[in-house]
């Protein structure tokens, strides 16, 4: 017999008060499944990008956009998505990104070219942008209490997992070359399982909503999506073009559009109407300094797992399934942490946080000493250490993250301050992956590649002081 989780209320399509259908173990998997794929492919297609330049002569700024193409959209469309779920109702919206996420995956893995490519992993990114945030929405809504702990402790654990196993699995999908299929098997791979996660999804996952749905409000979506993409566009493909007048021009306009969007969703919100932000979420201080720990968390796992990427091929000169499992290690020691994690959560609190911060600065300088002391013989061997305990920080700082965040966060604005959590979590990961990714590769050349990754790690280190500092201004206690 399926167990089950227990719902509080939700509305009917009429929008009257119901007693919801409960979410199942096979529901709660369903969604987790839904949130794995998206967060996946974010790190699966890095390992891929020397075969793809390869095959379809895709150089450097095309290669830099087929990475970085499916991080903005994702992270500009993730807080609409969330705003959409809640009006139409998540489950539906859930259904629906989970079938055009397998309709972009396929042409991702037919593109005859590289901006064919390009297109349709901004069509996949926006289908992400529609699935995830039902995923952090349903439940929130849909559970409550130790069940929905365990819930957040899951999905926190399935993010950190799938950026690790992206690219060993990545890795192994390209050596292996199926069918002739090399690297279009990394995307093809996609299709039945999110095919498979729409259909689970309409018997298993129940559909809520916000009790008074909410317009579109699309002065703040454009908003949003001009002072991300004024941010992201440059950094990301800046290096690979030369760095010409717009990417500058671009940069410059991005506080005036940030501080435009502030004040046009401060205004909605004073005037009664529902934006797309409601910055009063901000004034609950689990939200507000969580998120403020999301930005070095993600920010800096984001840009070591590209960077690393980077090394281990072309520094190190290893094919793409040695690249893969040389970070083994880390995803074992993030899964070992995030089975321990609700556990230790229930017992210290947030010091949880803490001490996760704690252990992962003390994995990266263990990295950063070992490519000091000794590059010429520096292999996946010589990693394990630092990588290891570097995996388990992040899944004791990671996995408690999402329960901290939404832990008072009403059920009826789950989907808004669920695609505000995404959204941090996923612009985090892209800005990583934009500024110490390009970081890296522009001072590589003169510095090498030793002098190069010690600078990144020491940032990175510096990220894990600000995280274990702000974590001791979180409540003790975790609701």
């Amino acid at each position: 017999m399926t167990q089950q989780l227990t719902l509080p209320r939700t509305t009917s399509p009429a929008g009257r008060a119901t007693d919801a259908p409960t979410l199942g173990v096979a529901g709660l998997v369903t969604v987790l499944l839904g949130a794995f794929l998206p967060m996946l492919d974010f790190f699966i297609v890095n390992v891929a990008l020397p075969t793809i330049d390869h095959d379809l002569a895709a150089g450097p700024a095309v290669l830099e956009l087929v990475a970085a193409g499916y991080g903005i959209a994702f992270a500009v469309l993730l807080v609409l998505g969330g705003r959409l779920g809640d009006a139409f109702g998540r489950r539906r919206l859930f259904v629906a990104g989970a079938a055009l996420f397998a309709l972009t995956s396929l042409a991702c893995g037919l593109a005859p070219t590289a901006w064919t490519l390009v297109a349709a992993r901004v069509a996949q990114g926006a289908s992400a942008a529609l699935l995830l945030p039902q995923v952090l929405a349903t439940i929130t809504a849909a559970s409550s209490g130790a069940q929905r702990a365990r819930a957040l402790g899951i999905y926190g654990a399935v993010g950190g997992i799938s950026v690790v196993i992206g690219q060993v699995l990545g890795g192994m999908m390209v050596a292996a070359d199926l069918f002739g299929s090399g690297w279009r098997a990394v995307f093809l791979l996609n299709v039945p399982f999110a095919l498979l996660t729409a259909v689970l999804a309409v018997p298993y996952v129940p559909e809520t909503r916000a009790s008074r749905a909410a317009g579109v409000d699309v002065p703040g979506t454009v908003l949003l999506t001009g002072t991300l993409l004024s941010l992201f566009v440059p950094l990301m493909e800046g290096r690979a073009v030369g760095w010409p007048l717009w990417t500058w021009l671009l940069l410059g306009l991005f506080p005036l559009l940030a501080a435009a969007f502030l004040t046009v969703e401060r205004r909605a919100e004073r005037m009664g109407r529902t934006p797309l932000v409601p910055l009063s979420l901000l004034r609950i201080p689990e939200m507000r300094r969580g998120l403020g720990i999301a930005l070095p968390y993600f920010t800096g796992f984001g840009g070591f797992m590209f960077v690393v990427a980077i090394l281990l091929q072309h520094g190190l000169r290893l094919g793409p399934v040695a690249a893969g499992w040389a970070l083994v290690p880390m995803a074992a020691g993030y899964f070992t942490a995030s089975l321990s994690g609700p556990r230790l959560v229930g017992r210290f609190g947030s010091r949880v946080i803490t001490g996760g911060a704690v252990i992962q600065g003390i994995g990266l300088a263990t990295l950063l000493a070992t490519v000091l002391a000794d590059w010429t013989h520096f292999s996946p061997l010589r990693m394990l250490p630092g990588v290891a305990l570097a995996g388990i920080g992040q899944g004791l700082v990671g996995t408690p993250l999402f329960r901290v965040v939404l832990s008072k966060v009403p059920a009826e604005r789950a989907g808004v301050g669920s695609g505000v959590l995404a959204t941090t979590q996923q612009s985090s990961l892209a800005l990583g992956v934009a500024t110490l990714g390009t970081l890296f590769l522009a001072v590589s050349p003169t510095m090498g590649f030793a002098h190069a990754l010690a600078l990144v790690l020491a940032i990175q280190f510096g990220g894990s002081v600000i995280i274990a500092a702000l974590s001791m201004r979180l409540p003790r206690s975790v609701a």
